[in-house]
């Protein structure tokens, strides 16, 4: 029979403790709470207050549910006052030798049936749990920040943790209006074990200089649809915290990529720990605070595009989706178009592809007539690359093959006029190779639009070692001239998005190979504890497993790093022909 769980127990009154204790005293349930000293419970009814207050104002809450609310929550400074609780939640600094304290003493005071949960999201919950004499009755309880808005819980369950515990605390945490999964005891569980090595990448790249922070930011927001780029995410969590769970993480596993970026240590020791201190990767108004305000880093907002060249005609080389994307992009912004195929009825085939997209606006109210008719008027068809000749930009779109790409440019070279910029839209090749096809390599970028490019604001503007700083000018205003945010990086594998996505990526797939949890529960972790608009397995099934395999297999043979090689499933359901929602058939199954 389950056991009853009315009263519940906090230990510790942090911005965790305290979204944890309001959760609770939402459901109707008494909670009582245990702090080291006066003061941490004075900062913790603090945070509940701001908390209901707030709620109060957006009424998600009425005056009188907030007053009933907190009289149903009681302090303590000692732990004997949670002698009668069914449940003693555990929400103190990532400490092990400090969770193990906590755990003997309540050991001590909670009666033999009681449930006791860390709500660490890194720390071994059996080697907490050992320290008690009830081992079977310890379990993981990890909420996600903020508590109260966040849906899902990680329960971690032990090789020691009895069924029925489990059973219990599921439905408890069901009962909490939360998404429970059930775990084994890895670091990182879940959600953090995909999470912090990305939010680790990213800091490394910030400190190789290859990007700013706020295109970082950017590039994950508006290529991925992330709620929040990957820096101002550590900020919000805290790069103390961040540092504790990544160095928890790599003394597990030794994979160098949970090894911690020295810049967040240097950030640390610097007392730069994010929105709490006011300081971390962005300055804030305040500590506590989410409104950025600029500091030294923030890039000036005098445009370069000065120095831009002249464009006015542009030439796409494709029939592919993204080439008509791209195609219709610039004729609805007033720009010429030459569309470039292998044969007439190609490129036939792609005008049409592109009056079809234009038509489906007009349908939806997003384009008035005239202006279709004005967009399909601009667009022209071309076969041979001789009618590129006057064009000011030309932008390759064609297979993501090196070979292909570098044979295009070499005719571009032949025709194009002097000053034409040459850009590709690879989204892993080396750019480089492709402008080394040239006798103008200070006139090739990289212009990586995503796809559906009609949609999609991020454009990723690649530069190599040889790309003019005019031409890098001229890409730029480009962009913004077409109503996309450009965001700038070297000629890396992967540049920005692929580069932060594929591995994490390739981390889920390891995990899954692994037994370690199922494909539902890995996406739903992700998108429920994360805010993330798809699981990874979804998104890999999106994009095709072949893709992702050639991308993920272009990372690992440019940075050599043993983490980045693709995992084996992957390969496996590549070779197989199970491709993802193309074939009908990939990490799931599609009718």
């Amino acid at each position: 029979m389950a056991r009853e769980i009315n009263t519940v127990g906090v230990v510790g009154f942090g911005t965790m403790g305290a979204g944890i204790v309001e959760v609770l005293a939402r459901t109707g349930l008494a909670v009582r709470v245990v702090e080291v000293d006066a003061a941490g419970i004075e900062r913790g009814l603090g945070h509940l207050e701001h908390s209901t207050q707030r709620a109060v104002k957006r009424e998600k809450l009425t005056a009188d549910e907030s007053t009933a609310l907190h009289g149903r929550v009681t302090t303590s400074l000692d732990l004997s006052s949670l002698a009668d609780c069914d449940l003693v939640i555990e929400a103190v600094p990532e400490s092990i030798e400090l969770k193990a304290r906590i755990f003997k003493d309540l050991d001590e005071v909670l009666k033999p049936e009681a449930i006791i949960a860390s709500n660490t999201s890194s720390l071994s919950i059996t080697e907490i749990s050992v320290v008690t004499k009830r081992p079977g009755k310890v379990v993981g309880l990890h909420f996600f920040n903020p508590t109260q808005v966040l849906k899902l819980v990680e329960v971690v369950r032990t090789v020691v943790t009895e069924p029925d515990v489990i059973t219990d605390v599921v439905a408890f945490t069901e009962r909490l209006g939360k998404s429970p999964v059930v775990i084994g005891d890895r670091a990182g569980f879940i959600a953090n074990a995909l999470l912090f090595p990305y939010l680790n990448h990213a800091v490394k790249m910030l400190e190789s200089r290859y990007a700013t922070r706020e295109d970082l930011d950017a590039a994950m927001r508006y290529g991925c649809g992330y709620p929040m780029g990957p820096l101002a995410l550590l900020d919000l969590i805290g790069l103390d915290t961040a540092y504790e769970i990544l160095d928890t993480m790599y003394h597990q596993s030794r994979n160098r990529l949970h090894s911690p970026a020295p810049l967040l240590k240097q950030m640390i020791t610097a007392g730069l720990l994010g929105r709490k201190t006011g300081r971390g990767f962005y300055t804030y108004d305040g500590p506590d605070s989410p409104v950025v305000v600029k500091d030294v880093h923030t890039p000036s907002e005098v445009d370069s595009a000065t120095q831009a060249r002249e464009v006015q005609r542009v030439g796409v080389i494709g029939t592919g989706t993204m080439a008509t994307g791209i195609a219709e992009v610039f004729a609805k912004r007033g720009y010429d178009v030459v569309l470039r195929a292998r044969g007439l009825d190609k490129a036939e085939k792609a005008i049409g592809a592109v009056r079809k997209s234009l038509d489906r606006a007009v349908s939806k109210g997003k384009l008035s007539e005239a202006d279709r008719d004005a967009a399909l008027a601009r667009i022209s068809p071309a076969v041979e690359f001789v009618e590129l000749a006057d064009c000011d930009l030309v932008v390759e779109a064609v297979a993501e093959e090196i070979g292909i790409k570098k044979e295009v440019f070499a005719a571009l070279d032949e025709v194009c006029k002097p000053g034409a910029v040459l850009a590709t839209t690879t989204s892993s090749l080396p750019v480089i190779e492709v402008a080394a096809a040239t006798s103008r390599p200070a006139d090739v970028v990289g212009l990586h639009f995503f796809n559906p490019a009609q949609v999609m604001k991020l454009v990723e503007v690649v530069e190599t070692i040889s790309t003019g700083a005019d031409v890098v000018a001229t890409a730029r205003k480009i962009c913004l001239d077409l109503g996309k945010h450009p965001v700038h990086c070297g000629d890396v594998a992967g540049f920005i998005v692929n580069a932060l996505l594929f591995p994490y990526l390739n981390d889920a797939v390891k995990m899954l190979e692994a037994h370690y949890a199922e494909a539902d529960d890995i996406d739903n972790a992700m998108k429920v504890g994360c805010g993330l608009p798809m699981g990874p397995f979804a998104l890999l099934d999106v994009v095709g497993l072949d893709v992702s395999l050639a991308i993920q297999r272009t990372l690992y043979n440019e940075f050599r790093e043993p983490g980045f090689a693709p995992a084996p499933l992957l390969e496996h359901l590549v070779t197989a022909g199970r491709l993802g929602r193309k074939t009908g058939k990939g990490f799931r199954d599609y009718s």
